[in-house]
């Protein structure tokens, strides 16, 4: 069964927090106005080295495995910072997650971890390997948080004031397959969560889990192909319950709904669509590794304890 993670401390007033860049090259420019926002939130960024790098011959990695894994352990491990935030997404997660200094970043103590999208890999690595709740938010230097006034809100508030975002879901939200559910939270971005099985540390299953889905940029065809990989795998055996998020660039909505629904509703466990968090015009920060009640009736994800401690 999916445990409950250790929840990292709330931040405070003029907290140092890092932003590192696990994945893929970052716009200068989004990077200055994203931290600009953090610094107005009364926190104390600083930029990992390596943030603006670029790889020498892969131009979708910002600069190279070891450096970006270096920058992060080395980020995490710094007794001043309070929280990693990454930058952005994109693809490099996985390439440089085994190269991580697990031992060190376990002594350092639970931290903050935010993102999304290439960061799921980041989240279930440190759920497996350190048993600590994360944040599935915005990203920094990403369109949705410089340019969406409630996403910036979901995060901040989750950040400061956990408690007061014990209750997920935008208005939109409804039952893709009807019912209530106990569990605790995990996923991220579907075709990622299909690509870390069978690497080591792996999850065994989502078993007594809320399951959180989401994607960008995926064909309803090679949605239904991530699917039912998952499916296949016995991945989604005994999962309690699951919310669905954006998804966006994966074409006509009700193309994608189908094949949700033809993947999905034969498990037999409530389904909540347009939860509201992912790749979407508005990402809603939703926590990791926390308890919870998914009600796909009222559209809703209902924390039994706040995000952070």
């Amino acid at each position: 069964m999916t445990p409950a993670l250790v929840r990292p401390p709330k931040l405070r007033p003029g907290a140092r927090v890092a932003v590192v860049a696990p994945s893929g090259p970052v716009p200068e420019e989004r990077l200055r106005a994203g931290l600009d926002i953090l610094r107005g939130w009364g926190l104390d960024p600083v930029v990992a080295p390596h943030v603006l790098d670029h790889h020498p011959t892969l131009g979708h990695l910002a600069g190279t495995d070891a450096d970006r894994a270096r920058a992060l352990t080395e980020a995490w491990c710094d007794p001043e910072v309070s929280a990693v935030l990454c930058a952005r997404g994109g693809y490099g997660a996985q390439r440089m997650v085994d190269l991580l200094d697990w031992d060190a970043i376990r002594a350092a103590g639970p931290k903050v971890l935010v993102g999304y999208s290439d960061i799921t890999a980041l989240h279930e690595a440190f759920a497996a390997r350190l048993g600590l709740a994360t944040l599935h938010g915005p990203m920094v230097a990403t369109e949705v948080f410089l340019k969406d006034a409630r996403t910036r809100e979901s995060l901040r508030a989750t950040l400061f004031e956990p408690e007061s975002v014990r209750v997920l879901g935008l208005e939109n939200a409804g039952a893709l397959v009807p019912g209530r559910a106990h569990g605790v939270t995990l996923g991220g971005c579907a075709s990622l969560l299909a690509a870390d099985l069978g690497t080591p540390r792996a999850r065994d299953s989502a078993r007594g889990g809320l399951l959180l889905l989401e994607d960008v940029g995926e064909e309803p065809y090679r949605l239904d192909r991530i699917l039912t990989q998952l499916l296949r795998s016995g991945w989604l055996d005994g999962v309690a319950g699951i919310g669905l998020g954006s998804w966006e660039e994966c074409g006509p909505y009700e193309d994608v709904r189908a094949v949700l629904a033809d993947r999905l509703g034969g498990l037999g466990v409530p389904v909540v669509e347009e939860l509201g968090f992912g790749h979407g015009p508005t990402a809603l920060t939703v926590p990791l590794g926390i308890p919870g009640v998914l009600d796909a009736d009222a559209g809703t994800l209902t924390l039994d304890v706040p995000a952070l401690s």
